[in-house]
């Protein structure tokens, strides 16, 4: 048998940690690895290759480079393996897909009167964050939950400037009017120390006070208002119980600890496919529950894909300082120091075998199970039902990739294009493109759609042949570089991280519209010679009903009408609808980016701190544009020069 050729650079990685990378012929990113000692974790893929799993064994063959980059210590190289996975991708690592920052709610403090918002980003804001939560769906369970509880404002900041009588929320008693000065700000910062308390979990507080408050009110004979106070108790009550989790601390006999943080994580590897069902718990609350379905993960065990996820997962999170999993992690004792690491402090990873905190894991295990067995029956009718359009539309397989094009605009203005993707395993969000059209001349959405389809495969095919040309200079003899050496320093910047979607060809494209587009795409195709993708054209019925759409399919002299109950018309429907969703959302996007671009972003000397200053000053852009010099002025932060330039500029002064 002939030897690995990789093997011959094993002298020379150092007894060092840090992480290792498998190349492919042509440069590209097949695997990431860390490891405490670079040379035992490296030499032991060709100790004994019967040993690894089919999924390593496979990498292992196409495997014709190593690099290498050396850390301080081990957990530099466990973080690096992490942000090296999420750049780049590579094939045959456990990738969780996971590209949605966690929402959080907001309480703003640059307000006299704040509020809570549902928040996304890097809490750059100022202001307090309770969460994370798993979706914002829970964002706004709760939210609803608090409007029944508190009467703080819901409205935004330039509603809350131009209100001048209360709105319904204050008729009906869900806010207080702080906006017409139905409250003062001592009241009001009153109602916002009880939704934190709410929100952190302590509500045995929060119900002593208002306990002690309603007794008071009653002995001032305020019973109106002391039954008020009863009723909000009542429900707060009510609510906690609901969402508490009983958590009894280690060695407490039981007692009950309410303000539990913890995450609980359970892994399950069944029939061809993973899911980790992660539980958020919050003071001892429960945020909400999210699935995640890791690539790569079939044919690991728990323990294993327990240690590939938590890296990744808690990357751009603070970790709670307990986690609670199904299975040891391997390398527990990495992961857990790690994760101190990054949350500066202690945290504890445990597997309980026995009370509350095993319900837990039974409770997580159980909803990882039943959301597995869900994703594999929905996989597999999309397989089914993309192997049955494949025969409507005359292929000889399923298609793997299908891409839908859509144009949104209104009454010609601001035209938009998108594409968005799907394939067996659903739509590949991270995927879709979005297309601006320039070009005011084009005459209709055929042009238009021509134009769209026209940028995307000049894309591809400049793609294609720069990989080729990559491959051809990877194969035509040149020496490879020397290996990495000792440096604690990120990774050369070659192979380059892979974009998602980059020289993938789809085998089916389907097109929004009628003949019209289906023959600008295939002028497109025969302009371009392009070989191997069939087109569509998806219409509305007549009178645009939905549920009697039409197929054009090219080589046939009439468009096909499929049945009412055909599972192909329900996903045509589907991809149709989420091409609409995401063109129309983008187009919306550029309007009113446009709306707001027309006014205050010609001033020189006015950023977005500056625009957001004064739009919540002035509650509209209209108030702006038609205020005063001397009131522009008034704002914070404003100079007197700036306020005179924006007031000129606004009357078409120079």
């Amino acid at each position: 048998m002939t030897e690995h050729p990789l093997k011959t650079q094993l002298p020379l990685l150092p007894h060092q940690p840090g992480v290792y990378r498998y190349l492919d012929g042509g440069g590209g990113l097949l695997y990431v690895g860390k490891a405490k000692d670079l040379r035992k974790r490296v030499s032991s893929y060709f100790a004994n290759l019967e040993r690894l799993t089919p999924r390593i064994q496979t990498m292992i063959g196409l495997a014709q480079g190593l690099e290498w980059t050396v850390t301080t210590t081990g957990n530099e190289a466990l973080l690096l393996e992490a942000n090296l996975i999420k750049a780049f991708q590579p094939r045959y690592n456990v990738f969780l897909r996971d590209d949605k920052s966690y929402p959080y709610l907001r309480l703003e403090s640059d307000h006299p009167f704040p509020r809570l918002t549902l928040y996304r980003g890097d809490r750059r804001e100022p202001g307090r964050y309770f969460g994370p939560y798993p979706s914002s769906s829970s964002v706004r369970e709760t939210l609803k939950l608090l409007q029944r509880l508190f009467p703080i404002r819901q409205c935004d900041d330039a509603q809350f400037a131009q209100r001048k009588r209360p709105c319904l929320q204050y008729q009906i008693r869900r806010c207080s009017g702080p906006c017409c000065g139905k409250t003062t700000r001592e009241v009001y910062g009153g109602w916002i120390q009880e939704v934190c308390l709410f929100l952190e979990g302590k509500d045995t507080q929060l119900v002593e006070a208002l306990t002690r408050a309603m007794w008071g009110a009653a002995e001032r004979r305020e019973y109106e208002e002391a039954a008020l106070l009863r009723d909000r108790i009542q429900a707060i009550a009510h609510v906690q119980e609901r969402r508490r989790v009983n958590l009894a601390a280690p060695g407490a006999g039981g007692r009950e600890m309410g303000d539990g943080d913890l995450d609980v994580a359970a892994a399950v590897n069944e029939g061809g496919g993973c899911c980790i069902q992660v539980f958020f718990i919050r003071g001892g609350i429960n945020l909400g529950n999210r699935a995640f379905f890791p690539r790569h993960a079939e044919d690991l065990t728990p323990a294993e894909t327990l240690a590939a996820f938590v890296p990744q997962f808690y990357q751009d999170k603070l970790p709670p300082p307990e986690i609670l999993f199904n299975a040891t992690p391997e390398e527990e004792g990495w992961l857990r120091s790690a994760l101190a690491e990054r949350r500066g402090g202690a945290v504890t990873l445990r597997v309980p075998q026995r009370g509350p905190r095993r319900d837990l894991i039974l409770m997580a295990e159980a909803n990882a199970r039943e959301a597995l067995a869900r994703e594999l029956r929905d996989q597999g009718a999309l397989r089914q039902r993309l192997e049955e359009l494949g025969e409507v539309v005359g292929l000889a397989s399923a298609p793997e990739r299908v891409e839908v094009f859509d144009i949104s605009h209104l009454q010609g203005g601001e035209p938009v294009g998108g594409m968005i993707v799907l394939g067996p395993g659903g739509f590949r969000k991270d995927q879709y493109r979005k297309y601006g059209l320039k070009d005011l001349t084009l005459p209709d959405d055929t042009a238009r759609m021509e134009e769209v389809l026209t940028r995307r495969f000049l894309r591809l095919k400049k793609e294609e042949e720069e990989d080729g040309e990559r491959e051809k200079e990877a194969s035509g003899g040149e020496e490879a570089s020397e290996p990495s050496s000792a440096s604690p320093s990120p990774p050369p910047p070659s192979p380059p991280p892979p974009v998602a979607g980059r020289g993938e060809w789809p085998e089916l494209v389907v097109v929004d519209g009628g003949l019209p587009q289906l023959n600008a795409a295939l002028r497109v195709a025969g302009e371009l010679q392009l070989t191997g993708v069939a087109f569509v054209a998806l219409a509305k019925g007549p009178e645009r009903n939905a549920g009697r759409e039409r197929l054009f399919i090219p080589g046939l002299d009439l468009p096909l009408s499929l049945p009412a109950n055909s599972p192909v018309l329900f996903l045509l429907q589907n991809i149709r609808d989420e091409a609409h969703r995401f063109a129309i959302g983008f187009h919306r996007q550029r309007r009113g980016a446009e709306r707001l671009h027309s006014g205050l972003d010609d001033v020189p000397g006015v950023g977005p701190a500056r625009k957001k200053a004064l739009l919540r000053h002035f509650g509209s852009l209209k108030g702006v544009r038609e205020a005063e010099e001397s009131a522009l002025a008034e704002v914070p932060g404003l100079p007197r020069e700036l306020a005179k330039r924006i007031f000129r500029h606004f009357r078409g002064q120079t």
